[in-house]
C-alpha cells in the first residue's frame, strides 16, 4: 500500500482514475466536483456583501477570507478570497441568485469565471475562417517592418521576394499567423505618422495577402487608418497594443470589418512604460483593465469569439512583474478568450541570462514553455522553426 499524492490538470484526468478504479457512474457525478479546490478573488466589495458571502460559503463548508475591518463595521468595502469546491461554489452562485445589492449578477459572474477557469477549447472566428484553440499551441511569427527593431532583424528595406521567401519560410517552419508591425514599441521609442507606417507596411501586406493565401495575417498597429488599408488587403487580425485606446475610430473598424483583435495591457505609452513602473496588485490590475478593454470590444460591436487577450510582458513592467504575470497567467483564464504570449527574446530574458538580444533563443524557449503552462493559446515570436519543435514537444506531453 503505497499512498500517492496525483496530479489532475483537469477533471477529465480525474474521470479516467475513478474508471481505472471502476467508481459507478451516480458515484463520479456526486464526487466529480468535490475535488478540485478554488481560491477566487473578488475586489471591492461592499462590506455587508463580504459578510453575506462568508456566512453562505460557511453554510456549504468554504469559507471567505476578508478585512477584519469589514467584519467590526470600520471598513466600507475589503477585497474577499473565497475557498471553496466547486460542488460549495455551485451552490453558493444558486443561493445568491436569491440575493439583493448586486450579489445575484456576481453569483452567475463566479460560475462564469469557474467555468472559464477550467480551461477547455475556444473558437476565434477571423473573416473567412475559423481557429480552434485548446488542442495545441498556434505560433505567431513577427515580421518588423520597423526602422529600429530592437531584434534587429526587420524586413523594412528588404527586398520584396526576399520577404516573401521569408514569409512563406515562417508558414513552412509552423507560422500559424504571420504579425506585420510598422512601428516600434520597444521602450522608449517615438510614435511616426499613419503616412509613413503605411509607406512601411503595405507594400508587404499586398504582397503576402497575394501570395500567402492560406496564411492568417496580422497588423500590428494602434492606428485606424493603417488597420483600414490592412484590412482592405485581406488582414484577419489587428494587433491593438493600445487596446482601442489610441484611436476612437478603431473599434468600429475592426466591428465593421468582422476582423479578429488583439486587446493588450500596457501601462503608459511604449516612451514612457519602463519609467520604474508600480503596481499594487499586479495581476488585479491587469485583469481588470482586460475585462474592461473587453467590454469596450463588445460594446462597440466586436463579437466575444472574434478577441484575444495579452498580458503585454514587457510593457511596463519590471523584471519581477513580467516574471510574474508568466507564473501567474493562469489567473486570464477567467475570460474565456485566447491568450496571447509575446516573451521573444525581451529585455526580461537578457536580465536574467545576462544575455544579448541575439543570444536568447533557449531563455525565449524557456519562457514560450512557462506561458503555456500557464494557459498562452497563441505565442509570438521571431525564431519560428526552433520554437514551433519546443511547443510540439509540450503540446504531446500535456496532451493539448
Amino acid at each position: 500500500m503505497v499512498p500517492r499524492v496525483l496530479v489532475f490538470k483537469n477533471s477529465a484526468d480525474l474521470l479516467r482514475e475513478f474508471k481505472r478504479i471502476g467508481v459507478d457512474a451516480g458515484g463520479m457525478k456526486i464526487m466529480r466536483p468535490k475535488a478540485f479546490l478554488r481560491v477566487v478573488k473578488i475586489s471591492n466589495v461592499p462590506g455587508f456583501c463580504a459578510n453575506i458571502l462568508k456566512q453562505e460559503m460557511l453554510s456549504f463548508g468554504g469559507d471567505v477570507a476578508l478585512s477584519r475591518g469589514s467584519i467590526t463595521g470600520t471598513d466600507a468595502h475589503t477585497d474577499c478570497l473565497l475557498l471553496g469546491t466547486l460542488a460549495q461554489y455551485a451552490s453558493l452562485s444558486s443561493k445568491l441568485k436569491k440575493q439583493p445589492f448586486g450579489l445575484s449578477e456576481l453569483g452567475g459572474r463566479i460560475q462564469m469565471c469557474l467555468l472559464h477557469a477550467g480551461g477547455g477549447g475556444v473558437s476565434l472566428h477571423l473573416p473567412g475562417r475559423r481557429l480552434r484553440l485548446g488542442h495545441r499551441t498556434l505560433i505567431m511569427g513577427i515580421l518588423n517592418a520597423t526602422a529600429d527593431s530592437f531584434s534587429g532583424d526587420g524586413i523594412l528595406g528588404m527586398d520584396p521576394r526576399r520577404a516573401l521567401d521569408l514569409a512563406h519560410r515562417m508558414v513552412d517552419d509552423g507560422a500559424d499567423i504571420l504579425d506585420i508591425g510598422g512601428e516600434s514599441s520597444r521602450p522608449g521609442s517615438r510614435r511616426i505618422s499613419a503616412k509613413e507606417e503605411l509607406k512601411r507596411v503595405l507594400p508587404f501586406l499586398k504582397l503576402f495577402a497575394k501570395s500567402l493565401p492560406e496564411a492568417v495575417l496580422s497588423i500590428d498597429t494602434t492606428k485606424s487608418e493603417v488597420a483600414h488599408a490592412a484590412l482592405d488587403c485581406g488582414v484577419h487580425i489587428v494587433n491593438d497594443i493600445s487596446a482601442l485606446r489610441d484611436d476612437r475610430k478603431m473599434a468600429g473598424l475592426v466591428a465593421r470589418y468582422g476582423a479578429a483583435v488583439v486587446l493588450m495591457h500596457m501601462k503608459g505609452t511604449p516612451r514612457t512604460m519602463q519609467k520604474s513602473p508600480r503596481y499594487d496588485d499586479l495581476m488585479g490590475e491587469v485583469a481588470g483593465f482586460l475585462d474592461a478593454s473587453i467590454k469596450k470590444a463588445l460594446d462597440s460591436g466586436i463579437r466575444q469569439d472574434r478577441i484575444i487577450i495579452d498580458p503585454g510582458i514587457g510593457f511596463g513592467k519590471t523584471l519581477a512583474h513580467n516574471t510574474e504575470i508568466i507564473e501567474k497567467l493562469a489567473e486570464l483564464k477567467v475570460f474565456g478568450r485566447p491568450i496571447l504570449a509575446g516573451v521573444s527574446r525581451k529585455w526580461f530574458i537578457g536580465k536574467i541570462l545576462g544575455a544579448e538580444v541575439s543570444e536568447r533563443l533557449w531563455g525565449t524557449a524557456a519562457a514560450v514553455c512557462a506561458a503555456i503552462a500557464g494557459g498562452a493559446d497563441i505565442v509570438r515570436v521571431h525564431d519560428v522553426r526552433q520554437i514551433k519543435e519546443v511547443v510540439r514537444v509540450w503540446d504531446v506531453i500535456h496532451k493539448r
